[in-house]
């Protein structure tokens, strides 16, 4: 076993993560980024093959690299994922790739021990980026009694219409995942999306219109739907537990391909058939859950306080475990917190909280050096 230590260590490569070791390495201070995945990146890329990103390229820079290009195009997952590779080289971030921790545990004394297979990364603190809704998939329970001649698989595992067999499609989740795939499958395919109407913002995405009212859209997003205000606050439980408004594709769009929409719950199971409360069955060949993910931190051996399934924090900070951080959560401080040009705000707050707790002497030692 070996065991290694360092001030901070942050969990996850992605936007968050990155970011928020670019503000700690401009105030100085010294930190490790881990993930398990074998890239930078990689957890964009194995989305659907024809997700691109919601906003466009203008609001997906990180700090310290212009996101390049067209302003106004809208990045594919791939070409997101190359941004953020050449992000952590550009900047010469210290990554470690298909290391993943699996129990982090406080020590005597104070700190963190990170345990990663048989070796132990110790810490001062620790920033936790591991996806602003979590990453483990969410299906209902009566999937398991579905006929097993349906296909079933959640929206993290589709990629593309043509690995779907022939016949009917229920998508079930009306989120974002959910009406890109239906409206993408309906090209090829029957499809039924069940799922409960959020509203719409009334913009054609991409459109004169949209270019327009997006200064207007990103500045609520950033400064009036925070977590300070009413609004914000009734917002960022909408978001958090029941999903979000029509961004790219809209009901008209599901119209324009044949798409049944009926904003109800699938609530049952009858003969093998998905059904709703009111006993209607759906005959399908394929059931795709876009029922979205959850945070799962049962490998954070700590008093970590949840509610509802999100950790309680503000801002990213664990008032009751010092040195225990958050960054990329769903509203962590503002509606805009979950996109890309969000990030690097949270990022920068707890990167100045992270460097406020180092001991006077290291602090004292760190200006010394960068003066």
């Amino acid at each position: 076993m070996t065991t290694q230590h360092i001030e901070t260590l942050i969990i996850g490569a992605g936007q968050a993560g990155l970011a928020t070791g670019y503000q700690l390495k401009r105030l100085g201070r010294e930190f490790l980024i881990v993930d398990g995945m074998a890239r930078v990146g990689d957890n964009w890329r194995c989305h659907y093959d024809s997700l691109t990103l919601f906003t466009p390229a203008r609001a997906n820079s990180l700090d310290g690299m212009p996101y390049p290009g067209d302003p106004w195009h809208f990045p594919t997952k791939d070409e997101f994922a190359e941004y953020l590779e050449l992000y952590a080289v550009t900047h010469d971030l210290p990554v470690r790739m298909q290391t993943r921790v699996e129990r982090l545990s406080g020590r005597d004394g104070g700190g963190f021990a990170a345990t990663i297979g048989t070796d132990v990364i110790t810490c001062d603190n620790v920033v936790v980026t591991t996806g602003t809704f979590g990453r483990t998939a969410q299906v209902p329970a009566l999937a398991s009694g579905i006929d097993p001649t349906i296909r079933q698989l959640h929206s993290s595992a589709y990629q593309r219409p043509g690995e779907l067999p022939e016949g009917p499609v229920l998508v079930v989740g009306a989120s974002h995942s959910g009406l890109d795939i239906a409206y993408e499958v309906a090209a090829t395919h029957p499809v039924t999306l069940v799922g409960p109407d959020r509203g719409n913002i009334p913009l054609e995405w991409g459109s004169l219109r949209f270019r327009r009212a997006f200064p207007v859209i990103e500045f609520a997003f950033n400064h009036v739907l925070t977590r300070r205000t009413p609004m914000g606050r009734k917002k960022m439980q909408q978001l958090r537990h029941h999903g979000v408004p029509q961004l790219r594709v809209k009901r008209q769009h599901l119209d324009e391909r044949g798409v049944e929409w009926i904003t109800e719950h699938i609530t049952g199971v009858d003969d093998g058939r998905p059904c709703l409360a009111d006993g209607w069955c759906f005959d399908v060949a394929s059931i795709i859950w876009a029922t979205g993910f959850r945070h799962t931190y049962d490998w954070i051996d700590l008093p970590l306080p949840i509610e509802d399934g999100w950790p309680t924090e503000y801002r990213g900070v664990v008032d009751e475990v010092p040195g225990l951080y958050f960054c990329g959560l769903a509203f962590q401080y503002c509606f805009a917190s979950g996109e890309v040009n969000g990030v690097s705000r949270d990022a920068a707050y707890l990167a100045r909280r992270i460097a406020a707790r180092a001991p006077a002497a290291a602090r004292h030692d760190t200006v010394g050096r960068r003066r």
